[in-house]
């Protein structure tokens, strides 16, 4: 298939969502060696759950058909471009490379604008709309430390 199919694939997955009234209007796919291997939809609603974005369930689909943590020699084909939450999953699933259809200046048009969660990621943590603070604890870091000495831990 080429890459105008896998993005018709992934524009299919967004209006099959938006006519069964199952999420929001996003689809995705992960394709290796020329093969779709998962399929996502925009499932937040519907599962009562912020992160069922159709980027991380197709991630999450594909590393399970994989039997991987990472997404090595894939393609994530996406109706629109990725918001920072599925970027920061891209990132951590290592694909090859990421297409879209829609961009985020497309998504503001009809109510998704994450634009706000750009804006308040390059504020200092005190003054961002939901506050994070730091709780200092003696043992804080014990996991961590724990990791450190450990043999039978696997990097990523």
């Amino acid at each position: 298939m080429s890459a105008d199919k896998f993005i018709e694939e992934a524009i299919d997955e967004a209006l099959t969502n938006v006519m069964s009234s199952h999420g929001g209007p996003f689809g995705a796919i992960v394709v290796k060696e020329g093969k779709i291997i998962s399929r996502g939809r925009n499932e937040v609603t519907a599962s009562n759950d912020p992160t069922a974005h159709a980027e991380v369930q197709a991630i999450r689909e594909a590393c399970q058909a994989l039997k991987s943590y990472q997404l090595e020699d894939c393609d994530i084909y996406t109706s629109c471009e990725p918001c920072p939450m599925c970027i920061g999953a891209i990132y951590w699933a290592r694909p090859k490379a990421v297409y879209y259809a829609c961009t985020k200046e497309d998504a503001a048009k009809i109510g998704f604008d994450d634009q706000f969660i750009y804006e308040q990621l390059a504020l200092p943590y005190e003054v961002r709309k939901i506050p994070m603070k730091q709780i200092f604890h003696v043992n804080g870091d014990l996991p961590f430390r724990t990791w450190e000495k450990s043999h039978t831990k696997v990097e990523y």
